[in-house]
């Protein structure tokens, strides 16, 4: 059983995530395993650093196969990633575009430039994501924002989880025993990523209040202002770009429906001339 190894170890699998994940694994198998990834997915406090190795430790000791803990917690990963994507395509770029507008210190020209960023970039930014602790799981929002062509947003989330998963596994399966090792290292490095997302916001932060109060009199109200224009202009191009697709859709309908009685009247000529010949 994998309480009895956990004994020999020296850990507690009665309580706390990896506990839990046990459970999960001990009650389902590997599609347990996959399911705690999809949760944890959705709720990025619950580490993968813990469950991945976990399912390559039960592995080791015959609970499932390496294979089904590969594909199970890979498909977990990308269930909860289409869950995010689907949370982003339903808060939509309109409702992210008034967030801002309304927020301190931040301009609708920084969400122009993120917007074209991600167009550009975004399959890079989906599959590189996936391996960056606290991010792997929030980069399919933007995704579902930016409405990422969903063959693309499933490929790289696939790729990229199964690259992160593999090596985590992998490693939970070759150590045995002392799985926990890798808890310890990752633990670092997920310290270290939420540092520097800190530090970085920490610097626009404070970046923009020097600017802001560089600019004192009057600044605020300017920022508003411009806020305002860059948020009508958006609105007018959107507005200009659904009367155009309208324009073009009943254009196109007027063609097919002129199209198809041409058609009838050419059908109807040649019954009538058949006709004339039999007579």
């Amino acid at each position: 059983m994998i309480e009895m190894a956990y004994a020999t170890a020296g850990s507690e699998p009665s309580g706390g995530i990896a506990g839990w994940a046990t459970d999960l694994m001990d009650t389902l198998g590997a599609p347990g395993a996959g399911l705690a990834i999809a949760l944890e997915n959705l709720f990025p406090p619950l580490p993968s650093e813990v469950i991945l190795p976990l399912a390559g430790f039960t592995a080791a000791q015959g609970r499932m196969s390496l294979a089904a803990a590969l594909i199970w917690t890979t498909l977990g990963s990308i269930a909860g990633a289409l869950v995010l994507y689907g949370i982003g395509a339903l808060i939509g770029r309109d409702r992210i575009r008034a967030l801002v507008a309304r927020l301190p210190l931040v301009k609708l020209s920084d969400l122009d430039r993120t917007e074209a960023w991600f167009a550009r970039h975004g399959a890079k930014a989906v599959f590189f994501g996936r391996m960056i602790p606290i991010f792997r799981s929030l980069i399919s929002v933007p995704a579902g924002v930016e409405r990422m062509r969903m063959t693309t947003f499933l490929l790289y989330t696939a790729l990229g989880s199964l690259l992160w998963n593999t090596t985590f596994v992998l490693a939970g399966y070759g150590l045995g025993d002392n799985w926990r090792t890798v808890e310890e290292y990752v633990g670092v490095y997920s310290k270290g990523v939420l540092a520097l997302a800190v530090l970085a916001a920490a610097v626009f932060v404070a970046v923009r209040i020097v600017k802001t109060r560089r600019n004192a009199p009057g600044r605020q109200n300017a920022t508003e202002q411009r806020n305002a224009t860059e948020q009508r202009a958006y609105d007018e191009r959107r507005a200009y770009d659904e009367r155009r697709a309208y324009d073009e859709r009943r254009a196109y309908d007027g063609q097919r429906a002129y199209d198809g009685r041409r058609a009838g009247r050419h059908r109807l000529e040649t019954r009538e001339l058949e006709r004339d010949r039999n007579f």
